[in-house]
């Protein structure tokens, strides 16, 4: 069958499925299959003090990144909210980055503007390299990744394909939601804070120093809980339909928080990320769009 296009939203460009989510998401998950995130934003950033520029400005430990070694980050402002959410490699260099296209502009415009004297060139590279999700088991940040420039691009798709398979977005995101990974343009809103999406210890390197947002991270971490969380949904599997980014999540009749992501997985069914009120039971029942849910904790 044809590949399935996706036509709006974060992804738009990219592909659906090419006819077989189940058999796909099944490849990915053992490793055997790639997909091309080329409708992702790419940036570069190279001069001397690149990396410790971004590391006085990202969440993210990269210092002393090790060259060929992908983390993932996120820029806070300064109250603590998220902003971008970014995945870096270092070659040495250059260090490369990929994000959400339609964010693109605004981090060209924030890297910019913070510059100020530093031996640091900041460019849109999104037009001359393109990100291929790379053959492999599933790392923690979603990779591995591959980054190529378009003159490469058609000879390294082609070389992925000779012994792996390409797969789409849905089974990429199938994952993703089922390992409780948080997204910028999903998971995230106006307040959200890095502790409520389990972004700690991963792409919030708790030991480093002062970024911006900073404050806020490290007071809700030692003196309390953030008002929210992020949880798994196990949706009632007899719906045709299932809920949308944004829908509402219900306990009862009461609001308690709203839909991420929703993916239909190969073991687990349709299941979705949603971040909720943290006060609420574990074992409440909720529904989404009038869908019976079940939460499933992702971390403490």
């Amino acid at each position: 069958m044809s590949a399935v296009l996706v036509e709006a939203g974060p992804d738009a460009g990219a592909i659906w499925h090419f006819g077989e989510p189940n058999k796909e998401q099944k490849l990915l998950a053992a490793g055997n299959g790639w997909a091309d995130l080329s409708h992702r934003a790419v940036i570069s950033v190279s001069g001397e003090d690149r990396l410790s520029w971004l590391h006085s400005l990202t969440t993210q430990n990269v210092e002393s990144l090790t060259p060929g070694l992908w983390v993932s980050g996120l820029i806070l402002d300064p109250q603590g909210h998220i902003v971008h959410q970014i995945y870096l490699v270092d070659d040495g260099s250059v260090t490369w980055i990929h994000t959400e296209k339609e964010k693109k502009t605004d981090l060209l415009e924030f890297l910019n503007k913070m510059k100020f004297m530093l031996r640091v060139q900041v460019q849109d590279r999104t037009n001359q390299y393109a990100v291929l999700r790379a053959p492999g088991s599933p790392d923690a940040i979603g990779g591995p990744f591959a980054l190529v420039t378009y003159d490469e691009l058609d000879d390294m798709k082609s070389a992925f394909s000779q012994s792996h398979t390409q797969v789409g977005m849905w089974a990429l995101e199938a994952e993703r939601v089922a390992a409780g990974r948080a997204r910028l343009l999903f998971e995230t809103d106006h307040k959200s804070i890095p502790n409520e999406l389990g972004f700690l210890n991963n792409a919030v390197h708790m030991k480093k120093g002062c970024y911006p947002g900073q404050e806020t991270v490290a007071k809700v971490f030692n003196l309390g809980q953030p008002p929210r969380r992020l949880t798994l949904l196990h949706l009632d599997g007899s719906a045709i339909d299932l809920p949308t980014t944004g829908e509402k999540v219900l306990a009862g009749e009461k609001e308690v928080g709203y839909i991420g992501s929703v993916a239909r997985h190969y073991e687990l069914g349709p299941i979705a990320l949603a971040v909720i009120k943290r006060n609420l039971p574990l074992e409440e029942q909720l529904t989404a769009a009038g869908i019976p849910a079940a939460q499933e904790q992702i971390f403490n």
